[in-house]
């Protein structure tokens, strides 16, 4: 049969709007009562009309029939703006995708130091190592002054048994 999306926009891009809110979709699919009747969930959209993506998505992934994803503000590739979509598509366990969408911005705009470190969080979960390695530290080059990075790096060392690695980068982290 026909699968049938809704999808709220955001009034910002398109002023006017009616279907802006993920609730307002809910309550026309429930209105409708028909199985046949998904909700399109664009993260661009819904994260500058309600934000809150992690748990709006683990609420209502069972009825979400598709995602879009596009970062905010300028509906630009993953990594570009303020949404973590690695965290995101991990909270929701679609590592793949979130390793694809990450890579892509990786590939289309290597300066990316949030996307190569997403990326190295998603390859830590994955349990490849030496890949999540080389993702962390490109991410170290281009932010040597953020912690975050060089601790998620310390871990990959010692998820490959390499413990004096993890405590050199362990006293390189008493600078900050």
């Amino acid at each position: 049969g026909i699968k049938l999306h809704i999808e709220p926009i955001n009034t910002r891009a398109m002023p006017g709007m009616y279907l802006r809110y993920s609730s307002q979709a809910l309550a026309l699919m429930d209105e409708a009562a028909v199985d046949n009747v998904w909700l399109q969930y664009d993260l661009f959209h819904m994260q500058v009309m309600e934000g809150d993506l992690a748990r709006t998505i683990g609420r209502l992934l069972p009825r979400i029939g598709h995602m879009q994803i596009a970062d905010v503000p300028d509906r630009h590739e993953p990594g570009t703006g303020e949404i973590n979509f690695g965290f995101l598509l991990e909270q929701v366990g679609e590592y793949d995708r979130a390793e694809a969408a990450l890579r892509r911005s990786t590939d289309l705009s290597p300066q990316l130091d949030r996307a190569w470190y997403g990326l190295g969080l998603i390859l830590i979960r994955l349990e490849r190592f030496d890949e999540a390695l080389v993702a962390l530290k490109k991410n170290t080059q281009l932010q040597p002054m953020s912690p975050s990075g060089w601790y998620q790096l310390a871990r990959v060392h010692v998820d490959r048994h390499e413990p004096d690695e993890a405590l050199r980068i362990i006293r390189h982290l008493r600078r900050f």
